[in-house]
């Protein structure tokens, strides 16, 4: 699966790049980097950051999946019970 924006792009991807894949700001991008949800690596002497092209495909398709849990949890049962959070 590979997202149209990018899809003229190399292996590496920069922040912007990954931003526009995403639809997301450039400063929301760096957010999900710096906290280590989207693993990224620094390159350069300025340390700009990268991310792999599948390694961004692969968040993406962790995303759908967690959405598809969660989805699947609220329409459950079980997740109205009060005493599974107590």
């Amino acid at each position: 699966m590979t997202a149209e924006p990018a899809a003229g792009l190399g292996r590496f991807l920069t922040l912007a790049d990954t931003a526009e894949v995403l639809n997301i700001s450039a400063g929301q991008a760096y957010a999900l980097v710096r906290s280590g949800e989207l693993p990224a690596i620094k390159i350069g002497a300025h340390g700009q950051w990268r991310v792999e092209r599948e390694v961004l495909e692969g968040y993406i398709a962790a995303k759908y999946e967690e959405s598809r849990r969660l989805s699947l949890w609220n329409q459950s049962e079980t997740a109205p019970l009060p005493e599974l959070f107590a």
